[in-house]
């Protein structure tokens, strides 16, 4: 555990929402469609971007990402942001830093796991824009990525099934998370 892990973040007004689960779930869309509801003063900190584009790192266990999502995270609540934590976010790999972010964070915190079927997270993915992303990225793959119901322990999260819809879940995250109570701030 590090030093920052014992040091509180945020204050009691801002939200830190972690949204996990497998590739194709819905992670990146939940959080686009959170930012666009709510508007300015919502930082979206993505797994793939940080371990991908930033670090262009693997996924592994103690990897520089984790720590690298820790302090972006602790950063934009510290300087008044409210925070979208998104990614597969394995719950062996990220568990123990989401769970001291979460104990850490002075506001209200909210985690929530997308639960989508194996057969279903293909579907999505083959409507993925990205035509070259879907030239690299093949069913294959996200097989070898897939764990049923990855949860973090202590019953962390909330589990939103496939059955909801993309708005209902944007609109749950931000009653459940009072988003919808919270003006944003125009920065």
């Amino acid at each position: 555990m590090t030093e920052a892990a014992h040091e509180t973040v945020g204050t009691r007004d801002t939200r830190l929402i972690v949204v996990r689960g497998n590739s194709a779930s819905g992670k990146s869309s939940v959080a686009a469609g959170l930012r666009e509801k709510f508007g300015r003063n919502l930082a979206i900190v993505g797994q793939d971007n940080l371990r991908r584009i930033v670090l262009r790192e693997r996924d592994r266990p103690g990897g520089a990402n984790i720590g690298l999502i820790d302090l972006t995270t602790r950063y934009a609540l510290g300087n008044g942001f409210h925070v979208v934590v998104e990614g597969i976010l394995y719950a062996d790999r990220y568990g123990t830093m989401l769970r001291d972010l979460v104990r850490a964070h002075r506001g209200v915190s909210r985690c929530y796991y997308l639960d989508v079927p194996y057969a279903e997270t293909v579907r999505r993915h083959a409507t993925k824009p990205d035509a070259e992303y879907l030239r690299h990225v093949t069913p294959d793959h996200l097989s070898d990525w897939y764990r049923e119901k990855d949860l973090l322990p202590d019953a962390l999260e909330t589990v939103i099934d496939a059955d909801s819809t993309l708005d209902d879940t944007i609109r749950r995250i931000l009653r459940e998370s009072g988003l919808d109570q919270v003006l944003p701030v125009d920065r």
